[in-house]
Formats: C-alpha cells, structure tokens, sequence
C-alpha cells in the first residue's frame, strides 16, 4: 500500500500510511475467534461430561458426541499452531531478504548501478508482498 501512495504523491512515512491503514481498513483477527472457539468447546466438552454424570445424557450418546467435539477441538488446535508457524516462517524468510538487499544495496554503494539496483529491489520487494497475498 505504502509503495502504491508513493507513486500517487504521497510523502509520508510507512508507519503513518501503516496506522491509517489499520484504522480505515480493520482486519479481523482469526487467530483470536479460533482461541475464543476452542475455549467455547472445551466448556462444551466439560458441560456434556457433567450432563453424563447428572443422568440427563445416556452414556453411549454422551461418549459419541465428546468423542466428535474432541476431534474437532483438536483440529481447530492444529490450525492455530499451523497458522502460527506459518507466520514464523514467512517473518524469518521476509527478515532474510530484507537483509540480503540491504548488504547489496551496502556493497554497491556509490556505484553508478546503485540507482537501478535500488529500483530492482523495490520490485522484488513488490513480488515477494503479491505473492504472500
């Protein structure tokens, strides 16, 4: 987004392009409706375990549903830690380019490529966020 303003005219910094962005454009945050879902689902489990024991639930259609709402508790458990090592994989592979172009911009410095090799770095930053979406 911040590359895209530059282009129109803007003469701001990322970070003030990054919080107007996060106010106007408010994202969802997945992480925490699955952490509020499996905490739902574990006070489900606990619920249907105490209607067990109260007699209100037969036992063999008590165990069948805990048996199905621990399948899905841990599926849900598994997308999170999924997501969250994906997360950490994309931030040290985007930290490693990052300092990659940084070095090369370090080493060419003063150089007459130094210009067109900036511009090549922007574009590569350009691909590496369109793939990532």
């Amino acid at each position: 987004m911040y590359l895209y303003a530059r282009f129109l005219g803007y003469k701001g910094s990322i970070t003030d392009c990054d919080l107007w962005a996060k106010e106007e454009f408010k994202k969802r945050n997945f992480n925490t409706i699955l952490e509020i879902e499996i905490d739902s689902m574990q006070v489900d489990i606990s619920k249907l375990r105490e209607a067990i024991d109260l007699g209100v639930v037969k036992q063999d259609m008590g165990a069948a549903r805990i048996s199905m709402l621990q399948k899905e508790l841990r599926a849900h458990i598994k997308q999170l830690a999924d997501e969250k090592h994906l997360t950490d994989r994309q931030g040290l592979i985007l930290a490693g380019a990052d300092r990659a172009l940084r070095e090369i911009l370090l080493i060419f410095r003063d150089d007459p490529i130094e210009g067109p090799l900036q511009e090549a770095s922007m574009g590569v930053w350009t691909k590496i966020l369109q793939e990532e979406s």
